[in-house]
């Protein structure tokens, strides 16, 4: 009788270690300018974009512009990712006081400390890339989220590719 009670009880355990589905993602940094679209208060027109906030970035540098992507288990810096790293560098040029995060990102497969690391890489790799190019290095920080903040959910080649990589965000 023990011997069941004991066998039913890690049946329980191991029926609940299964594969969880992410249905919302986790908020944003603290410090960052996600979501938010910073207007200027001086601006005589409603809703007009501060200069140096993300929204601004993300306009001057292209919908897509705040980001790079890599290959499965890479994270090296191609052509595509140098042009739009030399954008960011040039956004970067005209406001001097702005700081940056650059956001390392993995797909969900493998284990979450090899994802921790590829993701360190990747931020590391943009970052060595901007600070390579003039971007003084004081001014960008990063951070690794492994593959806990995906940028697309689902468990196939198109998702796993816009979560594979680096992502620059302001810091106020």
């Amino acid at each position: 009788m023990k011997m069941a009670a004991l066998l039913l009880a890690s049946t329980a355990l191991i029926a609940g270690c299964g594969k969880k589905k992410v249905d919302t993602l986790p908020p944003a940094a603290e410090g960052t300018d996600y979501g938010q679209t910073p207007t200027d208060p001086n601006a005589n027109g409603a809703g007009q974009i501060m200069p140096g906030s993300q929204e601004d970035f993300l306009q001057q540098v292209g919908q897509f512009g705040d980001r790079i992507l890599f290959e499965t288990d890479r994270f090296n810096v191609d052509a595509e990712d140098q042009a739009t790293l030399q954008r960011q560098a040039q956004w970067l040029a005209q406001y001097p006081n702005t700081r940056i995060t650059v956001e390392g990102h993995a797909d969900e497969r493998g284990t979450r400390d090899y994802n921790l690391a590829l993701g360190e890489r990747r931020a590391n790799s943009a970052k060595n890339f901007l600070v390579s190019i003039g971007v003084d290095a004081s001014r960008i920080q990063t951070v690794s989220y492994g593959k806990e903040r995906p940028s697309a959910l689902g468990s196939d080649e198109q998702a796993w590719a816009q979560n594979r990589r680096a992502v620059t965000v302001t810091i106020r």
